[in-house]
């Protein structure tokens, strides 16, 4: 079975692990739910970090970038089923159930939800479908176990109605804040404009005003000047360090590193 499985498409997911892996700059697109079936898992955005264990629920909020830590039980296996949230369906549910907001969500981007049996034997009414790659689950099945579930969700914290079903649109964040935050992450300049609430091009024009460069010219001088800063201060290895700084190799940041400040960066420090 391939990791992650399809087990509806695009909605439904399910994720096996034997060994640890550590993903770099995942983007959520939609609210997505994570079961924790077995292993742990580790959420770091910039506002939080998160560990779920087995039998856990994460709810994390949309148009977000972090990083996930996947680590199988010891002497065990890792695995996650997982929910995308997409909008389309979201508002055909909100039509659906004539649900509406009573105003902006204010809690955390990404929680934990409560356990409670209802909740639990949801999730493991999932696990038979996912464990066989969803060969008996039709749309129409899995549409319902969506639905179902956010019934649940919402019986357990009304307030959620408001992280779920509101669907303004993104409104202009502090890019330069948010980019002395999120520089780290290795993602195109498309989605930076989009988890800015701009357009490409406004994006370049407001970003040019806010560092007086282009952003990709920043994010090479930014991850660069903080990778000799680690090295030397903190000392360092830069093979523990490139990627986290956004780099897609150690060649690629090795080279880069040498162009900037003239030496490898292996001879720093």
């Amino acid at each position: 079975m391939e990791s992650p499985a399809e087990i509806l498409p695009g909605v439904i997911f399910y994720s096996y692990l034997s060994s640890e892996r550590k993903e770099k700059a995942c983007f959520w697109n939609h609210h997505t739910l994570i079961l924790q079936v077995s292993g742990h898992m580790l959420l770091e955005t910039t506002q939080q970090n998160i560990n779920i264990t087995a039998g856990e629920v994460l709810l994390i909020h949309k148009n977000q970038l972090g990083t996930l830590t996947k680590t199988p039980e010891t002497k065990g296996h890792y695995e996650t089923i997982v929910i995308s949230l997409q909008e389309n369906l979201m508002r055909q549910i909100a039509l659906e159930e004539k649900l509406e907001v009573s105003g902006k969500y204010s809690g955390p981007l990404n929680l934990c939800l409560p356990n409670n049996i209802y909740l639990t034997g949801y999730f493991q009414s999932i696990i038979p479908y996912a464990r066989s790659s969803g060969r008996e689950m039709t749309d129409e099945m899995g549409l319902l176990k969506v639905k179902e579930g956010l019934k649940l969700i919402l019986i357990a914290v009304p307030a959620l109605r408001n992280f779920f079903f509101d669907f303004s649109e993104n409104y202009k964040i502090d890019l330069e804040k948010f980019m002395l935050n999120n520089f780290h992450f290795n993602v195109p300049i498309e989605k930076f404009a989009q988890l800015t609430g701009r357009s490409l091009s406004g994006y370049k024009r407001d970003f040019q005003k806010a560092f007086g460069m282009p952003p990709r010219k920043w994010l090479q001088d930014k991850r660069l000047n903080e990778a000799w800063y680690l090295i030397e201060k903190k000392k360092k290895k830069p093979t523990t360090i490139y990627l986290d700084l956004g780099f897609e190799s150690l060649s690629h940041f090795s080279t880069a590193f040498k162009k900037k400040f003239g030496k490898a960066p292996t001879l720093v420090g």
